[in-house]
């Protein structure tokens, strides 16, 4: 490809067009991921690798006009404080980013209610489709019908026969979570499960007492608590006077295991020495706690990546459906388990 760009100014589409010997048709269509243009694979290459030499950027304004969309899609989250959150909403960003759009993050609790001012925005006209990872079972948004004409996924969360879920095998997590205690010995164990009404509280709690159930285990004990590191601290408070003589416990989130782990060390129990904790999730501070957590790695960024192709595939016009990711569903050890006494 010869070494040609403008001299001077924003670099245009019709720029990337010339020198790559399309039309500009061709290059917008290429450069919008269009997956319905019939293209040989070496046109496609040379309007990619002339839009990087370029350093092309489709103004954001004139994208809209041309599509009749805004470029924006939205993310409903439910507490902004929970870092698992932030690794999805890492994924759909750097994904939506690569596919020309920009994503806007909104907590969306009871109180705000945020899920109704952001239907208003795509009703409007100015959000093109919803990122719908609050996990309230009777959310408003599917009580009321109002997402019956939006384009949208659910993210982390399942809603039966809605076709569009996106979620991670969490049922799965939790067999792989059980089965690692057990393996090690552990019979007396127990699960710090989130809010009953929450999606990925029930799918974690089902998977783990299913998997006792399969192995001929005794029943674990579980303990219904808040994401948080308040949750955590609660919840074991709760375990250790229900059931002192527990050797190991799974806790449903990394905030959760913090203050599980405070709590056991108030308790005057020993980690792992006196009672194992397992986090469900593999965030970079588990590596930095004392003792360091053994930890479930999910694939939380792969999460919001598909839960943006998803809704991407919606807006081009193909049919939702749902997306269930499993892969790299593994338990990194490090200090806080080990073989029961």
């Amino acid at each position: 490809m010869p070494d040609s760009s403008p001299s001077r100014g924003r670099v245009r589409l019709v720029d990337v067009a010339d020198l790559a010997g399309v039309t500009k048709s061709v290059a917008s269509r290429i450069l919008s991921r269009d997956e319905t243009l019939n293209v040989r694979p070496s046109t496609r290459q040379r309007v990619l690798e002339a839009a990087e030499r370029l350093q092309y950027s489709p103004h954001a304004g004139a994208r809209a006009l041309a599509a009749s969309t805004t470029g924006a899609l939205s993310l409903l989250i439910p507490d902004l404080t929970n870092p698992v959150y932030a690794r999805i909403a890492r994924g759909a960003y750097q994904r939506a980013h690569e596919l020309g759009y920009v994503v806007l993050l909104a907590e969306d609790t009871a109180e705000t209610d945020a899920g109704a001012d952001f239907t208003d925005l795509v009703g409007s006209g100015r959000v093109d489709g919803l990122l719908i990872a609050s996990a309230r079972r009777d959310h408003p948004l599917i009580e009321s019908g109002r997402l019956a004409a939006i384009p949208h996924v659910f993210v982390n969360r399942t809603v039966p026969e809605s076709g569009r879920n996106v979620t991670v095998d969490l049922q799965l997590a939790s067999r792989v979570a059980f089965e690692y205690l057990h393996g090690l010995g552990h019979r007396r164990v127990a699960h710090i499960s989130g809010p009953g009404d929450l999606s990925p509280a029930r799918e974690r709690e089902r998977g783990f007492s299913a998997a006792a159930e399969q192995a001929g285990a005794p029943e674990p004990l579980v303990v219904h608590a808040d994401f948080s590191e308040a949750g955590g601290f609660a919840a074991v408070e709760r375990i250790l006077d229900e059931r002192p003589d527990v050797t190991a416990i799974f806790a449903g989130t990394l905030p959760q295991s913090i203050g599980a782990l405070k709590a056991l060390h108030v308790g005057g129990r020993r980690v792992p020495q006196d009672v194992s904790l397992l986090s469900a999730d593999d965030l970079p501070m588990a590596a930095y706690l004392a003792p360091a957590l053994t930890a479930l790695e999910l694939p939380l960024q792969e999460l919001g990546t598909a839960a943006v192709d998803g809704l991407v595939h919606q807006l081009r016009g193909q049919p939702a459906r749902d997306v269930t990711l499993s892969a790299r569903i593994r338990i990194v050890e490090r200090g806080s388990v080990a073989a029961a006494r």
